[in-house]
């Protein structure tokens, strides 16, 4: 049975969940999750030997969501997972993160080797910083309607997604009835982040009615902005990691994704994919999911932790 507290970390609150005796795995949640996303791998992976603990990140459900736009930064999210480390009374953990949770985990091993012994990234290849600022690329190159973009500005995509958030949970967690998941990506002119969406699309078989109701009381009580503010970090981000030019992450790795996640399957993420071990040298598995989305670890729980565990078991006895 896994129990809930809050511990102070970092200078925050956070809220978490834990199972488990044994080595120390921390589970980094993405957008727009909770450590209730990882219902199906604490006890799979505390029935393994292992202290799990899932926080709910910063800005997200039960934990501290500081105003700043700049207190969401890479920095501040990593350090959040080293204080909680050390809140645990521990000086080592494996960490795993998924969606916004995996740079967390890819840059915490990357920033603190010393603490982070292994690493698992999920849906989100490691960071393979590049030329120039991630939202002045795109521009560059023309887009000016990616998500990230619409993110931007304080408070629009917040009225957007609380105008309802059950339809807002629905749509994002439950998919879109769309063909092609990438085109979700891009916002059109007066429609919004949501405007893809069809009407009345059954959940999936691994959301049901009782896990959609959670994330959307959540939502409701937190609002969307904590979770935004990531987004708006996005070119901080890439002036904060400038040591950290072409630095590779040496401790064991693991990356998990569907074969159906947009996030992999357009051009730059398959690229991405394709190159993992130019940043993971020590990358132990690349496993992609057959007919699996971007949800991965609520959608085919089984072979994620049967991975996870694995991984963990033999990372932790090196």
């Amino acid at each position: 049975m896994s129990s809930t507290r809050t511990i102070k970390a970092n200078g925050i609150d956070l809220y978490i969940r834990e199972a488990g005796q044994g080595p120390l795995v921390v589970l980094c949640h993405g957008w727009p999750e909770l450590s209730y996303s990882w219902r199906h791998q604490i006890p799979a992976l505390a029935d393994a030997g292992f202290h799990v603990v899932a926080p709910d990140m910063r800005g997200y459900g039960q934990s501290a969501a500081p105003a700043e736009v700049n207190a969401y930064s890479i920095f501040d999210t990593v350090g959040d997972v080293v204080g909680l480390v050390r809140a645990l009374g521990e000086t080592s953990a494996m960490v795993v993160g998924h969606d916004w949770g995996a740079p967390v985990a890819w840059h915490a091993a990357l920033f603190r080797p010393d603490i982070f012994t292994a690493v698992a990234g999920l849906s989100v290849p490691p960071p393979f910083r590049g030329r120039g600022k991630p939202l002045d690329l795109l521009r560059e190159g023309g887009v000016t309607n990616f998500y990230w973009q619409y993110f931007q500005a304080p408070g629009v995509a917040e009225a957007e997604l609380e105008r309802d958030v059950a339809r807002t949970m629905r749509i994002v967690l439950g998919g879109r009835g769309l063909a092609d998941p990438t085109a979700a990506m891009f916002v059109q002119e007066e429609k919004g982040f949501l405007g893809h969406a069809t009407a009345g699309e059954p959940l999936p078989a691994w959301l049901s009615e009782a896990d959609l109701t959670y994330f959307t009381e959540a939502f409701r009580k937190s609002g969307f902005r904590g979770g935004l503010n990531w987004y708006r970090n996005l070119d901080r981000n890439w002036e904060l990691t400038a040591p950290w030019q072409d630095a590779q992450i040496h401790q064991p790795s693991l990356f998990i994704a569907g074969s159906k996640d947009a996030v992999i399957t357009g051009l730059i993420g398959a690229k991405r994919v394709n190159e993992l071990e130019r940043v993971l040298p020590n990358l132990t598995r690349k496993l992609i999911i057959e007919g699996a989305g971007h949800w991965v670890q609520q959608e085919r729980p089984e072979e994620v932790n049967a991975a996870l565990v694995k991984f963990l078991r033999e990372a932790s006895a090196r």
